[in-house]
């Protein structure tokens, strides 16, 4: 029966190729709006490691003093010499301490004496970085702890300063200069960007990866600076602001807890060494922690832009209005063919045949309308990815939003030929029989 409905209703499509074209359009466009918008808000707010975002966490203490306090909220980074007092301590599965930079690369150093140097992003950082964030490596591997405290000069590269030095061959052994340094290759990282940029959102919420990771005890030992924010409250500034005893707050840190358990051990060890750290005179506030996973820091952050939360609104909004134009089009369709419907109520149809053969016919429009509206997609989101915005690029329909996209055309076109179909099967046989 579902066939014999859905052959009238093309056949009643091509009958008024016209208005057919109308609401196609109609329904197209509004979905092609809602889905460019809601695409891109996908991306944006996205969990960026969906597998382990429950067990990331970032750390927070407060070292300022009481005068320096602008709220109850502490820092959002740590100190260097609370880094390293907890990065020693071990009490997490994993746990990172790094800073972000921008360096220059000396081509020459990895035998490429015809290129002119150039600034590259790079990250300072521990040796579980790579195992923590699960970074996907095409050529050997991270450094460890033991070179982390030797201040080893062991780099890992990303696949694009790879393939600008190295050709894209395995450069593992091989020697890349920042600034006057040598450094010897350990490994090569593939094609990765994780949006948000969750571990670091001081370089851009959405920016890519770094190109460079050195150990950050070499990166201080050479006095290579960082990028970023900095909040600082001593006496500290320029290259001592980066010192062990500054008063300032510049280094992520991250931990990584498995099991409820593990959260509330590691929550408890912050209190208690903030407690001795006030204890001995460099905290001047009772222990003020916060442990926030992937998510709730991301939220706490605020990191999706509000202005394109609005637009999603208003794109749904758009489609309303599309729906409504849809559904007066559809209404005047109806009316136009009481006397074929009166002819088949008269037959013997029953008013709930009539009901789902206009409902399969709007079914029908809104299959055409959403491959339509899946084309006029791609091109808005193409439009967008032509912004200069960092996040333009990540502007890509997924399966999961190409579903999305013919799901929403049909649950459209359906409600839309809803009140249609229910004013076709209250239609009068008699009175359209004597019209007639």
């Amino acid at each position: 029966m579902f066939a014999y409905y859905f052959e009238l209703g093309l056949r009643s499509l091509r009958s008024s190729r016209g208005l057919t074209a109308l609401m196609l359009l109609s329904i197209a466009m509004g979905v092609a709006a809602c889905m460019t918008t809601l695409t891109v808000y996908h991306v944006l707010s996205g969990d960026p490691i969906p597998h382990k975002s429950s067990r990331l966490f970032n750390v927070q203490l407060d070292p300022k003093r009481a005068a320096n306090r602008d709220d109850a909220e502490p820092p959002q980074q740590l100190t260097r010499m609370d880094a390293e007092n907890l990065l020693r301590d071990k009490r997490a599965v994993h746990q990172v301490m790094m800073s972000g930079a921008f360096i220059a690369v000396d081509p020459e150093g990895s035998g490429k004496a015809e290129a002119p140097p150039y600034f590259s992003s790079a990250r300072w950082t521990s040796a579980d970085f790579f195992q923590m964030f699960e970074t996907p490596f095409l050529f050997g591997n991270g450094w460890s702890a033991a070179e982390d405290e030797a201040k080893a000069r062991v780099i890992v590269i990303g696949k694009e300063t790879n393939d600008k030095l190295f050709g894209g061959a395995d450069s593992r052994g091989k020697t890349v200069r920042l600034r006057d340094k040598d450094f010897t290759v350990i490994g090569v990282l593939n094609e990765w960007r994780p949006a948000p940029h969750y571990f670091d959102l001081y370089l851009g919420s959405y920016s890519k990866p770094a190109e460079l990771y050195v150990p950050l005890q070499t990166a201080m030992d050479l006095h290579f600076g960082r990028a970023g924010n900095m909040d600082c409250w001593g006496e500290a500034n320029g290259v001592d602001a980066l010192s062990l005893q500054a008063e300032c707050v510049w280094i992520q840190y991250w931990v990584q807890l498995d099991t409820p358990e593990q959260f509330k051990a590691y929550k408890d060890y912050l209190v208690q060494y903030s407690a001795a750290q006030k204890a001995a005179g460099r905290y001047q506030v009772d222990p003020n922690v916060r442990l926030r996973n992937v998510m709730e820091w991301l939220n706490f952050r605020q990191v999706v832009p509000s202005d394109t939360r609005l637009q999603v609104w208003l794109a749904f909004g758009f489609l309303l209005v599309c729906l409504t134009n849809a559904v007066g089009l559809l209404l005047a369709k109806c009316l136009r063919r009481s006397g074929e419907i009166g002819v088949r109520r008269a037959l013997g149809a029953r008013q709930s045949s009539i009901f789902m053969q206009f409902l399969v016919e709007a079914g029908s429009l809104g299959l055409v309308g959403g491959v339509l509206g899946l084309g006029l997609t791609w091109t808005g989101l193409w439009v967008v990815r032509q912004n200069p915005s960092p996040y333009a690029a990540l502007a890509q329909l997924d399966w999961q939003m190409l579903g999305t996209t013919i799901g929403l055309s049909l649950l459209a076109s359906l409600l839309a030929g809803l009140l249609p179909a229910w004013r076709a099967c209250q239609v009068t046989p008699a009175l359209q029989l004597k019209v007639q």
